[in-house]
């Protein structure tokens, strides 16, 4: 009886099985995709919250597509699939993103055939545009690309995240339930120097797609998503990736429909063979720039501390069991580079024989590089065929503060928090960077009033892209490192205990004549042409009305 039991249900678990499998399989032409995208024949505005495209161009063409948001939030843009035609370049065929309504806004990326990576893209205004661009050859190109608005302040349980340990594992958010709509978690993955990173995907359970242009999971070869992608994989598999050094980053990017049970992956590090790689470690500040060398290194090399100087040979290193050189930002020969979205400081540490010693080494350039942008940090070794070039960029923060102070003199800062005011008192504001580089523009662009600490829905503009927005607003010249105004207390305070003020602030090469920082209130139209060099914002509070203050007091002296 018990095996005629086992015989009869053996029909049927296989064919719930079959039933998911080809679910799975029928996805591919899901109409829920199909009906929404379309084929856009040459360029379109839109408005909606989000959109699928599914793009084919001919030779020759110079399309234009206008993203419009109405709500608060931010666009996030999608190029899941691109086939531009055999070995065209990035001269001749290319996707360009401007982050603004017009092709005059700031760019933000450019994708074409060499493109390693599957790029996503944010906008920072109101508005998106990209241009898809085709040469002449007699070729169809296919496009796959979606958006969608999202609010930054938005969190997804267990998406994303820093990974340090020699073994781990990453699940999709929610994992085995379903996982949410428009999702896009990131994981950066880094083991010991000398090791590499084995990733193992024990389930995977996505929409299924030839080209996985809907939901996917993507793998690169490195700290970032901007190249080296591995991978692209989704449906249903148990793929295995590798890198090759010991940082590794995971993508999971999701649409709006057909969500399955994600993922569950687990990573190892593996040991690589042979000498430990260059061990050099850079931190960047906005006073100075900080090198550290192993002395082991070095050595393996053939070299020791009397070997290394810098484009200044006059700075030298502080020396323990490593060798340190730490010197300000405008010293030791440093160049500093505006290329037109941030600040570079570059120095480059040479190795060479000293003495009448004769070496077979390499010469070798250490070029260190600070790049000066609100993100995270960044280092990448590059090794030559012919000499080892160990090229470190670390990407650093300017350090930028806000305070009241009592007068317009801004000689007295106000110390005390909560602050209490009157109302329509008159309140001076000043932001203030710490650098060594004495050729900085600080400029207040936007500041924002709220009775809520996380800067929620309801918002009060006093300055708004250079602009007062407040009849009591006043801004001063830039000074030095120095951003100042003055406002007067307003009237959230009559309906809020608290009130915070949260300001953007950009910082600019004061040798650039037209930077953004010089160009003072400009109007949105106007906004999108305008550059800056980097970007940051700060938040200071409360403050509360003195009737708060006088009713503490009273309350105070009933309790004694």
């Amino acid at each position: 009886m018990q095996a005629l039991r086992q015989l009869l249900l053996l029909p049927l678990v296989a064919a719930l099985a079959l039933a998911e499998d080809n679910s799975i399989e029928s996805m591919a032409g899901f109409c829920c995709h199909c009906s929404s995208a379309g084929v856009p024949h040459c360029g379109a505005s839109l408005h909606e919250p989000n959109k699928p495209l599914r793009i084919e161009l001919k030779a020759n063409a110079n399309c234009i597509w206008q993203i419009q948001r109405n709500t608060n939030q931010t666009i996030r843009l999608i190029f899941s699939y691109f086939k531009f035609a055999p070995s065209s370049s990035c001269d001749t065929e290319s996707i360009k993103i401007y982050d603004g309504p017009s092709t005059n806004s700031p760019l933000l990326g450019q994708v074409c055939n060499n493109t390693d990576a599957v790029p996503v893209l944010q906008s920072s205004s109101d508005s998106l545009t990209f241009v898809i661009t085709t040469n002449s050859v007699a070729f169809t190109r296919n496009f796959f690309v979606f958006y969608y608005f999202f609010s930054p302040e938005t969190k997804i349980e267990n998406c994303g995240g820093q990974l340090t340990g020699p073994n781990g594992t990453i699940t999709s958010p929610y994992y085995p339930a379903p996982y949410p709509e428009f999702t896009y978690c990131v994981w950066h993955i880094q083991t010991a120097r000398n090791s590499k990173i084995k990733l193992q995907f024990q389930d995977l359970f996505l929409e299924l797609d030839k080209n996985c242009q809907f939901d996917f999971t993507a793998i690169y070869d490195g700290p970032t998503t901007n190249t080296g992608l591995i991978g692209k994989v989704c449906g249903r598999a148990q793929p295995t990736f590798e890198s090759s050094s010991n940082v590794m980053t995971v993508v999971l990017s999701t649409d709006y429909a057909n969500s399955y049970r994600g993922f569950s992956a687990q990573y190892t590090s593996v040991l690589l063979p042979g000498p430990v790689k260059p061990d050099t470690l850079l931190t960047c500040s906005s006073d100075s720039m900080k090198i550290v060398l192993s002395k082991s290194y070095l050595a393996s090399l053939g070299y020791n501390e009397t070997n290394l100087q810098l484009n200044d040979p006059s700075c030298s290193p502080f020396v323990t069991d490593s060798v340190i050189f730490s010197f300000p930002l405008d010293s030791c020969g440093t160049i500093k580079k505006d290329d037109g979205q941030s600040i570079t400081y570059t120095n480059i540490i040479s190795l060479s024989a000293t003495g009448n010693i004769i070496t077979r080494q390499k010469s070798i350039q250490i070029i260190v590089k600070c790049k000066m942008e609100n993100n995270s940090t960044l280092e990448v070794v590059y090794v030559t065929k012919n000499n080892i070039i160990q090229n470190t960029t670390a990407v650093g923060r300017y350090n930028v503060s806000m305070s009241f102070y009592d007068s317009g003199s801004f000689s007295r800062p106000v110390l005390q928090s909560p602050y209490y005011v009157d109302l329509n008192q008159t309140l001076f504001a000043q932001v203030s960077l710490r650098s060594t580089d004495p050729n900085l523009l600080v400029f207040v662009d936007t500041c924002t009033a709220s009775p809520q600490p996380d800067f929620g829905s309801l918002t009060y503009d006093l300055i708004r892209s250079g602009c007062s927005k407040d009849d009591t607003v006043v801004t001063y010249p830039p000074l030095e490192h120095y951003g100042r105004f003055k406002f007067n207390a307003f009237r959230f305070l009559r309906s809020f205990p608290s009130v915070y003020l949260q300001c953007d602030i950009l910082i600019c090469d004061s040798n650039n004549a037209n930077s953004r920082c010089t160009e003072g209130c400009i109007s949105r139209q106007k906004r999108a042409i305008s550059s800056y060099m980097w970007k940051t914002n700060t938040v200071v509070g409360p403050i509360r009305l003195k009737r708060d203050l006088r009713a503490a007091d009273h309350s105070g002296k009933s309790n004694t």
